[in-house]
């Protein structure tokens, strides 16, 4: 059983930024692609950044490239999402996801989400 466990999010002012982590247990990162998604109220759940299994591929949505960066710590079992020049228009519940295949393409496991609000 795979858990993942967000943490990091808060409000933070436009033009901040702030850091999104999320912890693993039951099988380690190094097994599995992993990313973020966000969900804003009123709207559907969106993609916003993945990370291949091997680390060498990386994905954003057009929403966030060049502001937002996702990475892995090997040795801490997680996965970042450094958000950076973030705009009120990434308010919104962030959800770490995660895949056994070497690509996130479809997410099999979920964490429970943090918020994230910022401020104009």
């Amino acid at each position: 059983q795979v858990q993942l466990v967000e943490s990091g999010g808060g409000l933070v002012q436009a033009g901040g930024s702030l850091r999104l982590s999320c912890a693993a247990s039951g099988r380690t990162f190094e097994t599995m692609s992993m990313g973020w998604f966000r969900q804003a109220p009123g709207k559907e759940r969106e993609f916003v950044a993945s990370l291949s299994r091997n680390t060498i591929s990386m994905a954003y949505a057009d929403s966030v490239k060049g502001r937002f960066t996702i990475s892995r710590d090997g040795a801490r079992n997680t996965v970042a999402l450094q958000m950076n020049k973030v705009k009120p228009e990434d308010t919104a519940v962030y959800y770490c996801a995660a895949s056994r295949g070497a690509v996130l393409t479809t997410p099999e496991y979920w964490g429970q989400g943090t918020q994230v609000t910022v401020s104009s």
